[in-house]
């Protein structure tokens, strides 16, 4: 039977990561890296494509699962007839190559266990040679090899590993796999009672340094470290998502690989990371920022490989049937070739705030900023893809144009405060003449809202982001009306869509849930304009759709009451941070200027 996304919990190195199962099974895991391919695939297909169980044997009565305190440390306590037993799940700091450790540990009482390991390469594709091998087995197959150590006895079954024991009150029973290139030999030997013991001083250490200091700590923490969890360390690269096509609806086709570095998405966990006190991020995001974009500022992509690569080709993945029935299944993403003009603003915000947070300037940096500016300045009045990486045809999406506005507005703040050098007097022109257009083309009098498109009488949420980035106060009566016109006409179950999937041409069949990040813009904007009750009370709605272990996927349907889309996603994480802070902020100072948004009055709103 099926899991729910919700009944998954995240465990990482921070340059992979795997999903494990409320029922004691890890069904996703990519390695070496986030967008390599699967190891574990069940989750996209059936346990045949790739997992590995470790449960008790018999019936299990309760399960119960948390994080050990601030940390990655997953920790599932299992229920029988007979006894308690909890599985230690958790990837310790890379050294040279992945390794993903569980411990089971005795509660009470004396339980039977069993581990079905099911090893598949190349997204459960590949059938390895599977031998026996020092404490455990030795896997292999073209480039890939796993090695699995434990002290349990295993054997082959109709091409599975299993193993049984039992396990009493106070007993450890460890088990440790190794993925590693398959020219060399692999770890053969893992203190994992030491690895657990660094891991977790390694997670507290690093939640330690959150200066969030209101009521939320607990969720604020949590988004937190699943945003660091998928940063690629070696770069700085930050992925959407460690998943790949879990659908926006079930049983649909909008299904997509997110384990690539979307400048957007990236861009917004480095403010939500800087917000809460984490510059180190920032700088060695700024580092890779600038390594991917450079060359010519007109082939600067949407996003990349961790790495920074540029070819994401995207293509369909035949034999797994997808989550639930969802298919297709895709690897690559093709949207990495569109045109969104919005991610120019996203970069240049980044770059300003992270300046305002106390990074040093970089004049190899400003230099990248200035000619990626003089591209925008000959281009930002194109039609583009959008934020929402539609597949249908290009319009002047109002969202891209704000967001061309927010590039010329911190190139100009960055002159006037810090004395950079550049042809201020046209960016302050070109800066005019966006808002102006942007007022006069993509504002519908009648029905007194922003719309999505120049001309277009359909409604985008992505709108709310305009008092948010300083385009126009929160109190501006075409902002108050285009918040009232998102809560009346995408609302839905008191959750936010994206816009109407059955009138947009976005080039797909219609269907998809409620997108949350959307609707924590949507309480943020309830705050600025004073609403503090409304906003706090539309957030705990949020927190409450997070699963048991604080985690969100990129959408929530609302009628099935369930999460759908990649998970966790990086967006939504970003979402809750920042409308925590938001909260306290317009709580604690609501006559507070921004001081980083043009022409914003009110409340500083963090983005």
């Amino acid at each position: 039977m099926t899991l729910r996304i919700e009944d998954y919990a995240l465990i990482g190195d921070c340059h992979t990561a795997a999903l494990v199962g409320k029922d004691g099974s890890i069904d996703w895991l990519c390695v070496p890296r986030f967008d390599s391919g699967a190891v574990f695939a069940a989750l996209l297909g059936t346990p045949d494509h790739g997992r590995w169980l470790l449960a008790p044997a018999g019936e299990v009565t309760a399960v119960r699962r948390w994080y050990r305190d601030e940390t990655l440390v997953l920790e599932t306590e299992f229920e029988t007839a007979d006894g308690v037993v909890a599985v230690v799940d958790f990837m310790p700091a890379r050294g040279q190559d992945p390794n993903l450790i569980r411990i089971v540990e005795g509660r009470r009482g004396r339980v039977n266990m069993r581990t079905e390991i099911v090893l598949r390469f190349d997204y459960g594709s590949i059938v390895p040679w599977v031998r026996r091998a020092d404490c455990g087995i030795s896997a292999i197959a073209g480039p890939d090899a796993v090695t699995v150590l434990t002290p349990v006895p295993l054997r082959g079954e109709n091409l599975t590993t299993v193993g049984e024991f039992t396990v009493e009150a106070g007993q450890r029973v460890p088990f440790v796999l190794c993925w590693h290139p398959s020219e060399r030999r692999g770890n053969q030997t893992l203190d994992s009672t030491a690895a657990l013991t660094e891991t977790e001083a390694w997670w507290h250490e690093w939640a330690a340094r959150c200066t969030y200091p209101g009521p939320y700590r607990a969720q604020v923490v949590r988004s937190l470290i699943t945003l660091k969890a998928l940063t690629y360390e070696p770069t700085g690269g930050i992925v959407a998502a460690p998943t790949t096509s879990l659908p926006e609806a079930v049983g649909g086709v909008r299904n997509w690989d997110y384990r690539y570095c979307w400048l957007r998405d990236a861009t917004l966990s480095l403010l939500a990371l800087i917000n809460c006190g984490y510059t180190t991020e920032a700088g060695e995001w700024r580092r890779w920022l600038l390594r991917a974009v450079a060359g010519n500022p007109g082939s600067t992509q949407i996003m990349y490989g961790v790495g920074g690569e540029r070819r994401l080709p995207e293509w369909e993945v035949s034999w797994l049937p997808g989550y639930d029935g969802s298919k297709p299944v895709r690897v690559g993403n093709a949207a990495h070739d569109q045109l969104q003009l919005d991610v120019y603003g996203e970069i240049f915000d980044a770059m300003f705030q992270a300046r305002q947070a106390g990074l040093s300037p970089m004049d190899d940096g400003w230099r990248v900023i200035a000619r990626l500016l003089a591209w925008l300045e000959q281009n930002w009045d194109q039609p583009d893809d959008g934020i929402w990486e539609v597949r249908g045809p290009r319009q002047h999406f109002v969202h891209s144009k704000v967001m061309a506005w927010v590039a010329f507005d911190r190139a100009v703040k960055a002159v006037e405060r810090w004395g950079r050098a550049g042809p201020v007097a046209t960016w302050r022109e070109v800066r005019a003449a966006i808002h102006r257009q942007v007022c006069e083309r993509g504002f519908d009098r009648a029905k007194n809202t922003f719309t999505q498109a120049y001309g277009s009488p359909v409604l985008d949420a992505s709108v709310l982001m305009i008092p948010q980035v300083g385009f126009l106060p929160a109190a501006d009566p075409r902002v108050t009306g285009t918040v009232a016109a998102v809560g009346r006409e995408l609302m839905r179950d008191g959750f936010v869509r994206r816009y109407d999937t059955t009138v947009t041409k976005d080039g797909l069949p219609p269907g998809e849930g409620t997108f949350l990040p959307c609707t924590f813009w949507y309480a943020d904007n309830l705050a600025l304009q004073g609403r503090h009750g409304e906003a706090a009370a539309l957030f705990e709605q949020l927190l409450g759709v997070c699963n048991d272990v604080g985690l969100l996927s990129e959408e929530y349907d609302p009628v099935a009451k369930r999460l759908v889309g990649n998970f966790p996603q990086a967006f939504s994480h970003i979402g809750l941070i920042n409308t925590a802070l938001n909260l306290l902020r317009t709580e604690q100072c609501p006559n507070a200027q921004r001081p980083n948004g043009g022409s914003a009055e009110g409340p500083d709103p963090v983005r």
